[in-house]
């Protein structure tokens, strides 16, 4: 990773109104950068606590015990992974948020160090693909289990995939290189070719994962936006076909008050910050994409809902419908590139994006330069620095920030 880590040159930063929160979004920037070059571009995920080494063994590799190890390690307040036997690690999906990031940077400053550390974000990616499926895809550096399936590392999942492939697509609409759309056509002939879907209504689900009946909203809009938005440059009306029907699956299971669950299954029941904004993005790149607004009134109710639930008033982004602890970076990272995306539609959504952004960076960064997991009160807070889940997500959302300020 040596390629990336060269420091950006000075920018002068836009006159007006906005230049001091510009000046705060880039130096904060500047300071994520450089915790990213000086630790190589690696750091701990939220959910790696089965590569616990010492304690792995102790699971007996039973469902209950795997999870109670991966929860404990994740949820307890202090980092425990070193003394654990988990180490800092490259990530994928950590890799596609960066790489998005980079791209965003560029297009601000024009500064070629960005477009350098893209580039190699991207190639890494085109690297460290998962191995045996019909087309590009990723998955996890570690083993996973969820309330629903266990998954081993390196197996795909539609939401990597699908934001790894937005990420190849903002680079091939910037810098207009071919090999980079090629990439998102594979990822979504991956998607087409290795997943189940599952009828409802009208609509159909796309599973999270290839070869299991798992149905999840998140996942299921986010491999609809990456083939609708594919679809758009290839013109192959096949894409956006089972997009509009993966879309009207989660359309119809909107709740009456504009809100989804995680999933509809009984154990999914939740209403949470990051995951409602992954789908209000989906419906957005469906709607300006195809100019097919058959899906507006459902993502207009779904962003009210969503922006008057999850914000206190001085931009503190709570994590559940019910109740803002713990403060999550995730929550943070998501609700400043939502409200960003959604500013042409929505005035006020980029003065809430700053006072997100501005808390943030008051209370989530360390002077080191990275971002806290997650904070659970005032004094406790989780300092553990987590790779995709807060440095990549951040500088993907600061710099999206930067570029619209």
């Amino acid at each position: 990773m040596a390629i990336m880590t060269a420091s950006p040159g000075e920018q002068r930063l836009a006159q007006g109104s906005n230049t001091d929160s510009k000046t705060l979004i880039y130096e904060s920037i500047g300071r994520l950068s450089h915790w990213l070059e000086e630790n190589d571009y690696r750091g701990y995920d939220t959910f790696d606590g089965l590569s616990a080494r010492f304690l792995r063994p102790f699971t007996f590799e039973t469902k209950l015990l795997r999870i109670v190890l991966q929860q404990s390690v994740r949820r307890f307040p202090v980092n425990l992974r070193p003394v654990l036997g988990i180490t800092r690690e490259h990530s994928s999906k950590g890799m596609g948020f960066l790489a998005r990031g980079f791209v965003r940077l560029h297009k601000a400053t024009g500064d070629s160090v960005w477009e350098s550390k893209a580039e190699v974000a991207l190639q890494w990616l085109m690297a460290n693909q998962s191995k045996g499926y019909s087309g590009a895809c990723w998955g996890n550096h570690f083993d996973y289990q969820s309330r629903g399936f266990y998954l081993p590392k390196g197996v795909p999942t539609i939401v990597w995939t699908s934001l790894i492939g937005h990420a190849f697509l903002d680079a091939y609409e910037h810098f207009k290189k071919d090999q980079y759309l090629q990439m998102a056509v594979s990822a979504c002939e991956h998607i087409v070719r290795d997943y189940d879907t599952y009828p409802y209504g009208e609509g159909l689900c796309i599973s999270y994962v290839p070869g299991l009946n798992s149905q999840v909203h998140n996942a299921n809009t986010l491999g609809a936006s990456l083939l609708a938005r594919t679809d758009s440059h290839i013109h192959s009306q096949a894409y956006t076909d089972l997009a509009q029907k993966a879309l009207l699956y989660t359309a119809q299971r909107q709740r009456s008050d504009g809100s989804w669950y995680y999933a509809e299954y009984p154990n999914s029941r939740w209403v949470d910050n990051f995951h409602t904004g992954y789908v209000l993005d989906c419906y957005k790149y469906f709607i300006d994409i195809t100019g097919d607004d058959r899906f507006t009134a459902t993502m207009d109710a779904g962003y009210e809902y969503w922006k008057d639930t999850f914000f206190l008033p001085d931009g503190t982004p709570r994590y559940y419908n019910h109740k803002t602890l713990p403060i999550d970076i995730q929550c943070c990272s998501q609700a400043i590139d939502t409200l960003v995306f959604f500013s042409d539609r929505d005035h006020d959504s980029l003065s809430l994006a700053m006072r997100v952004a501005h808390w943030t960076i008051e209370n989530m960064q360390d002077r080191a330069g990275y971002f806290y997991y997650r904070r659970y009160s005032r004094s406790l807070v989780n300092k553990t620095p987590t790779l995709h889940w807060g440095q990549a997500t951040m500088l993907c959302a600061l710099a999206g920030l930067y570029q619209l300020l």
